[in-house]
């Protein structure tokens, strides 16, 4: 009989060793049972419905469905499902793209098994999955000026004080507990500034998303652009 508190984990990849590795891997573990596989982003949206996983183990490059497309599919019709995407290299510019898209974290292929497993459960458990380089394009991005005041970002993207300096020390290189200490707040604290600030940059697409919708069609009737906005 299955747990019913263990993570339940889908894997979507299109190399099987790979796939069977992880699945190796998450077997071991009493916490996690791994409830399906799928080998591109179509397949990966059909059995998102059906399993409802509680993460998806996404692969970026992929034939077909790629998984920033597969990342916004699954977001658009479950929300409450949390993506980490898989890279064969290092996290960049379209990993921060599927961050915007929905996903919740980036993890090199490579990475020891341990921070696989570590990085799964704090997604699960709602905290985000930063990398520093994610985390100083992401600065890149919201460009803040000085001094460091909530303010709306080129991004679309309002950002508070404590925001912006959790993310300032993670891109620095920061784990989550030394940011804590250099802040002076709990380490739930820091983690759920930063989940805040990905969830404002998953709504800042939407928005972004809306406007590029109306620009298309300036008659375009409400119920048309919510569509637009919903599908992204």
């Amino acid at each position: 009989m299955a747990d019913t508190s263990a993570i339940r984990v889908m894997l979507v990849d299109d190399h099987a060793p790979f796939r069977k590795a992880v699945a190796e891997l998450l077997a071991a573990e009493h916490d996690f049972e791994l409830v399906g596989e799928a080998s591109d982003g179509a397949q990966a949206l059909e059995m998102a419905r059906e399993l409802m996983p509680d993460v998806v183990l996404m692969d970026i490059s992929m034939p077909g469905v790629d998984g920033l497309e597969a990342t916004r599919r699954i977001k658009a019709e479950i929300p409450c499902v949390r993506i980490v995407i898989l890279t064969a290299s290092e996290c960049g510019r379209s990993h921060l793209e599927a961050l915007k898209r929905g996903a919740h974290g980036c993890l090199q292929k490579a990475v020891e098994p341990r921070v696989l497993l570590d990085t799964l459960r704090r997604v699960a458990r709602g905290e985000p999955s930063i990398s520093r380089g994610l985390a100083a394009l992401l600065l890149e991005d919201l460009a803040w000026g000085s001094p460091p005041t909530p303010s709306p970002a080129p991004l679309g993207v309002e950002v508070t004080r404590r925001e912006r300096e959790s993310l300032e020390l993670v891109a620095q290189g920061r784990s989550i507990q030394e940011a804590s200490a250099a802040l002076g707040l709990a380490e739930n604290a820091v983690s759920n500034h930063l989940a805040n600030l990905l969830e404002k940059l998953h709504i800042g697409e939407r928005v972004q998303a809306a406007g590029r919708a109306l620009r298309r069609q300036p008659a375009a009737r409400p119920d048309e652009v919510e569509r637009e906005v919903m599908s992204r």
